[in-house]
């Protein structure tokens, strides 16, 4: 056990044999065979170990038992087999403290995701999509107006969200995957908030769209459009652009995105899959938009003004501070499953830490 849980540590942390042998002062050799279990290290390396790695030693003592099925990264990912493996090694290390917690306070998942009922067996156009969005936006209450917290409503509705730092130079473009039968999404830790909630409405729109499509409709323009039209629905954009329009202004979209969550770019994408902008107008803002900017980065990559504020999956840490709260666990424990040290731990007690420093 205890080489498996180094193996999965070098992983996620994308070192190889020789990179991590280097940095605790031992052979590529000596790593293998604590490995592959045939050597154990010493007290004193499993603390270099553990600071390689950047983990806590009880790292090294948890039993794995986490199982990831149907993992679905992006169809047309750009990230190195090396860079996935870190992504997925992430996601089993936090899913592994998840299941800890449920272990301490079994209502910590209220409900198993579900797409919900109702939805039409086939969809045949892209249109038709608007249609679905709106349906599951029924269905989760969530009336026609922006989202506020767009990862509380999917833990709510039994989807657990993940944040991960391993974005391999932000070509990481969020995956969706089953962990030990729970439905988990992954988004970038760093990420603006706009990209997340877009890749978080992309990813459910896999789920809610998996097996429904028509032949000949393309599943990732498709799930783009469902993220698009669920973030923000058709009637909402047409009140707010109206019906026919040859220009939308910069700041326009930007007070937009900033009410409600979804890019620029994003924006300017609803306009043209409504009829909005028509062709002609719509190839104009695209130009317009990849002319602006600074250091050979257009508005198409990095918009202009404030970014849209990142959002922070919070349900992990409030069970955790409930669990303290009724003595079910120490703060030694406490700090194990939020991987921190315990004077961190006291910071956050004493509320000398930043809202941040909970974000999981």
């Amino acid at each position: 056990m205890l080489g498996s849980r180094i193996k999965q540590g070098r992983v996620a942390a994308g070192l190889s044999l020789r990179e991590l042998a280097q940095a605790v002062g031992l052979s590529a050799m000596a790593i293998s065979k604590y490995e592959r279990d045939q050597i154990k290290p010493s007290s004193e390396t499993l603390l270099r170990l553990a600071k390689a790695l950047d983990v806590r030693t009880e790292y090294f003592f948890r039993q794995p038992g986490v199982e990831l099925s149907e993992v679905e990264f992006r169809k047309h990912s750009r990230l190195s087999a090396k860079d996935e493996g870190r992504a997925l090694e992430d996601v089993r290390e936090q899913m592994e403290r998840w299941l800890e917690l449920e272990a301490i306070i079994p209502a910590s998942w209220p409900k198993a995701f579900a797409p919900p009922r109702g939805l039409p067996i086939q969809v045949k156009s892209y249109e038709d999509i608007e249609l679905q969005a709106e349906k599951v936006r029924a269905a989760w209450q969530l009336g026609v107006g922006p989202i506020r917290n767009l990862i509380d409503k999917m833990e709510e509705e039994g989807i657990n969200v993940f944040l991960t730092s391993h974005d391999g130079g932000k070509k990481f473009d969020g995956l969706a995957a089953k962990a030990n039968g729970h439905t988990v999404i992954v988004v970038g830790q760093d990420w603006p908030g706009d990209r997340q909630r877009f890749t978080l409405a992309h990813e459910l729109g896999h789920l809610v769209l998996h097996g429904r499509l028509a032949p000949g409709l393309d599943e990732e323009r498709a799930c783009n459009r469902f993220a698009g039209a669920f973030l923000v629905p058709k009637d909402e954009v047409h009140r707010l652009l109206g019906s026919s329009r040859s220009w939308l202004e910069p700041r326009e979209l930007y007070l937009l995105k900033h009410e409600w969550g979804l890019s620029m770019n994003g924006w300017l994408y609803r306009a043209q899959d409504l009829g909005i902008l028509n062709k002609s107008a719509a190839r104009r803002h695209w130009e317009f938009f990849a002319q602006q900017g600074e250091a050979g980065t257009s508005w198409r990559e990095c918009e202009p003004g404030d970014s849209y504020p990142r959002e922070c999956p919070r349900r992990f840490a409030q069970l955790v501070y409930r669990a303290l709260a009724e003595d079910l666990i120490g703060e030694s424990r406490a700090a194990e499953l939020f991987g921190v040290p315990l004077v961190e731990l006291r910071l956050r007690r004493r509320m000398e830490a930043t809202d941040a420093a909970d974000c999981h």
